[in-house]
């Protein structure tokens, strides 16, 4: 591993760049979390024997649901190898691996070299993650984001990684976005249909329209687009969602990684308050990509509106080519980790959001429209209101409006400046809020708080360490450990059955842990045992039966206090009775991201992002992937 930011996770990149003293005094805060509400035996309680908030909470489960129990599988051991691992009975098998051609003119793989630049947007991309898939017209179409790029494997012929030139960055910048193909079953599995008229690339420098409230805003406004409606490419596309009307939600996570600065930054304060807000550069250094070494798109001294046209919910229409991508600002500008929708009785359309930093906050947005079926979607992500998460310590909590009467804030800035609007209003901060999903067979939703090592830690004056906004990260209760470095899910069921209320009661369904190496909070919640560990829980999908599997990105070290994890994996959860097993696990130095299936639901779609060897080929560089996972009998997967 080479000793350069290329290599750098993006909290870490964050971490470097916005540095802020470390320390934490454990005792104070074990002694603290087990009292809290009760955790580990009171108001909290876990394990088969207690649904958490008992039978009220869950009275919306439907027998379906119940079903979801008894698992179809038998649970797989932790695993530290270069390979994939599935339950004894399912199969899995390589779909498409980066570089691999989406029409017939792509240019070969490389083992060495990798993908040339001339032909590198017609190939599938790097980094798999979020990914949706549609029935179209009875045809199968995949929808993959390709979160970032691992520049050393990307740009072999560099030195560290970082771009030398113009055509280093067009390559990186094509290799990331989102991956639109047509996938069909043969006798020999799947495959990508070659040259499907379905079948395209958006990368970073694909045609945008702006919508919503931020369009047109002076913030918004560069040369190359006085008017603040259009823009150029999605970056760093991260988890994902589909509309009820047939649509793919792109998620721009961290966007601030692909701006620098080449000269001293003229930016007025609130512009440079913002920057270091969202953790924007302004260090005149190539950074991690050096995008701005060679495009003054991304020089925030030469164009330093550019990174508030970043940072959104972008909608694409898989079922036509050649539809224009559009960016909801309505939904808010920060790092948006997947999109989980919902309906409300009345119809209108629930978005909840998470924004994946340390501290940060959850959101809801519900439209003012309702959806029709086959009517006019035009307005539901662009007109409605956007809320905050408040928790309240008696397990229930609010939506909290952000409004312009409650923020202080035009519409425009609130879209633009989502995370100040939040603050502002005294949402609760968060331990990473990564994916969310909607129960389809219950009225709840889960959110996964992956991680965060500077929860309730201490500068050296003594202060409580804050997020980017100077809100402070003190130990609360959906986040109740001190440098939590194993993660939980929070769950919460809205007031009357709807998801559309402003109310809400939540609870915890998992407290990840280890319960081998450490006692009270950090051996994780009663469901959490010898046989299913795992730390940092990351990717989310609930099936149409209610089972929750769950995806991790955590320490894959198998060292001290992640000791009997393991590499990365998935698992499975039974959101009645609390049991979790470990259905997946991927190769070393993975991350297991990205889940869906076909419309048979006899396939699962699994994303392997940044796997540490030579897999999936076994020689050469290693590859990201999408697997499929069936059953050797043929029946649904799950």
């Amino acid at each position: 591993m080479k000793d350069d930011q290329t290599h750098l996770s993006a909290d870490d990149w964050d971490e470097l760049h916005f540095p802020r003293p470390e320390g934490n005094e454990f005792d104070r805060v074990v002694e603290r979390a087990i009292s809290r509400r009760g955790f580990l035996g009171g108001a909290l309680a876990f394990g088969s024997g207690a649904a958490v908030m008992g039978t009220a909470f869950l009275k919306g489960t439907s027998a379906i649901a119940q079903q979801a129990t008894r698992f179809a599988f038998t649970p797989i051991e932790a695993q530290t190898d270069d390979t994939i691992h599935v339950p004894e009975g399912y199969s899995w098998d390589v779909l498409v691996r980066w570089g691999d051609p989406l029409f017939s003119d792509a240019p070969a793989f490389d083992a060495t070299n990798a993908v040339p630049a001339a032909g590198s947007d017609r190939v599938f991309g790097e980094n798999t993650d979020g990914m949706e898939l549609f029935s179209i017209n009875g045809r199968e179409i995949l929808v993959v984001n390709s979160e970032y790029t691992n520049n050393a494997i990307n740009l072999p012929h560099t030195a560290k990684g970082v771009p030398e030139s113009a055509e280093d960055v067009l390559t990186l910048q094509n290799m990331q976005g989102v991956s639109v193909m047509e996938v069909a079953e043969g006798d020999d599995g799947w495959s990508v249909v070659v040259d499907s008229p379905f079948n395209r690339r958006i990368t970073h420098n694909t045609p945008m329209l702006i919508d919503g409230p931020a369009a047109g805003h002076a913030l918004l406004q560069t040369e190359a687009d006085p008017t603040g409606t259009q823009s150029l490419g999605t970056f760093n596309n991260c988890g994902s969602g589909r509309t009820p009307w047939g649509t793919y939600l792109t998620c721009e996570e961290n966007f601030n990684g692909y701006f620098g600065a080449t000269a001293e930054v003229a930016a007025d304060e609130i512009v440079m308050e913002h920057y270091q807000r969202y953790g924007v550069s302004t260090k005149v250094d190539p950074g991690r990509y050096n995008y701005h070494g060679f495009d003054a798109r991304f020089d925030v001294s030469k164009t330093p509106n550019e990174p508030h046209r970043a940072g959104y919910i972008v909608e694409i229409d898989p079922s036509n080519p050649e539809s224009t991508p559009v960016k909801r600002t309505a939904l808010g500008r920060f790092k948006h980790e997947n999109a989980a929708s919902a309906v409300a009785p009345d119809g209108r359309v629930i978005v909840y959001l998470g924004d994946d930093e340390r501290g940060e906050f959850m959101y809801k947005w519900v439209s003012r429209d309702i959806y029709v079926p086959g009517g006019d979607t035009s307005t539901l992500l662009s007109e409605g209101q956007l809320f905050a998460a408040k928790f309240n310590d008696d397990m229930t909590g609010e939506w909290l409006p952000l409004t312009p009467e409650a923020t202080g804030m035009s519409a425009a800035e609130i879209a633009i400046f989502t995370r100040t609007a939040a603050s502002n209003v005294g949402a609760t901060t968060m331990d990473r809020p990564e994916w969310i999903a909607v129960n389809p067979v219950a009225i709840e939703a889960y959110c996964c708080l992956t991680n965060n090592s500077r929860r309730g830690a201490t500068n050296d004056d003594g202060s409580l360490r804050t997020n980017a906004g100077g809100d402070e990260m003190s130990v609360n209760a959906p986040n109740p450990r001190e440098t939590n470095n194993y993660g939980q899910i929070v769950r919460w069921r809205p007031e009357n059955d709807d998801h559309a209320a402003s109310g809400f009661q939540w609870d915890l369904y998992v407290m990840a842990g280890n319960p081998t190496v450490a006692d009270g909070p950090y051996a994780g919640s009663e469901n959490i045992n010898a046989g299913n560990l795992f730390n940092s829980p990351d990717g989310m999908v609930i099936d149409s039966t209610g089972l929750i599997w769950i995806q991790t990105d955590g320490d894959d070290s198998n060292e001290g206090e992640f000791a009997g994890m393991g590499n990365n994996q998935m698992l499975a959860g039974d959101p009645v009775t609390g049991e979790i097993h470990r259905f997946l696990t991927g190769p070393n130095g993975s991350e297991v991201t990205g889940l869906c299936w076909s419309s048979d639901r006899r396939t699962m779609f699994v994303g392997i992002q940044h796997p540490g060897s030579s897999w999936p080929d076994g020689e050469g560089i290693p590859r990201s992937s999408v697997i499929t996972v069936k059953r050797d009998d043929g029946a649904m997967v799950g």
